[in-house]
C-alpha cells in the first residue's frame, strides 16, 4: 500500500520490466533522497539495534543481499549459496553468476559451494552493521564450503547502505 501510495503521488515510478515490475525514482523521488537518506542514517545512529529482539525477515534480508551484490567480486563461474537459517524450515539459496544475482526458495541447479548457518537475527545483525564478520561468527553464523570461497564470501556484497553508521552509544555520546 505504501508503495502504491509513493507511486500515486509520483515520488517513485513503476514500469513493466523483463523480469517484472521495476521502480525508479523520478524528479520528485530524487528530491526527496536526501531526507530519506538521513532519516535512515539517523535512524541507523540513534534508534536501538537489537535484531532478536525485532520482527526480522529473512526474504526481505536476502533480496536486500541480492541488490547489493558486487559482481566483480564474485568468482567466475557461477554458484549457489544455501541460507540454512536456525528456526526457519527450508532452506533458501542465492545464485551468483558473474553478472547476475537471484534469490531463490530452492537450488536452481548449479554447484552449492557455499552454505551459510546462522540465527536470522545474527545475519542480519552482520548485515546492517551491527556486528562485524568476525563478530557475527562468534555468536553463531558459519560458512561452509571451499576455504577461499569463505573468506571471499563477505567481501562479495556491499552490505546495508547504513552498515557502516555506528550507534550513537558506540560513538561516545550519551545515551
Amino acid at each position: 500500500e505504501r508503495l502504491q501510495e509513493l507511486i500515486r503521488v509520483g515520488a517513485v515510478a513503476r514500469a513493466d520490466g523483463a523480469y517484472g515490475p521495476e521502480y525508479a525514482l523520478p524528479e520528485a523521488g530524487e528530491e526527496l533522497s536526501a531526507l530519506v537518506g538521513a532519516l535512515g542514517a539517523w535512524g541507523q545512529r540513534w534508534l536501538p539495534r537489537n535484531a532478536a529482539g525485532e520482527d526480522v525477515d529473512l526474504e526481505a534480508l536476502l533480496v536486500d543481499m541480492q541488490r547489493r551484490v558486487r559482481f566483480a567480486a564474485l568468482p567466475g563461474e557461477p554458484l549457489v549459496v544455501r541460507f540454512q537459517i536456525a528456526g526457519v524450515r527450508q532452506p533458501r539459496f542465492m545464485l551468483l553468476k558473474p553478472t547476475e544475482a537471484s534469490f531463490c526458495v530452492q537450488n536452481p541447479g548449479f554447484p552449492e559451494l557455499l552454505c551459510v548457518r546462522a540465527p536470522l537475527s545474527i545475519l542480519i545483525g552482520w548485515w546492517r552493521g551491527d556486528l562485524d564478520f568476525l563478530s557475527a561468527q562468534r555468536q553463531g553464523l558459519s560458512v561452509e564450503g571451499p576455504k577461499a570461497l569463505v573468506r571471499a564470501f563477505p567481501g562479495w556484497f556491499d552490505r546495508y547502505l547504513f552498515a557502516d553508521i555506528a550507534p550513537a552509544v558506540a560513538a561516545g555520546a550519551s545515551a
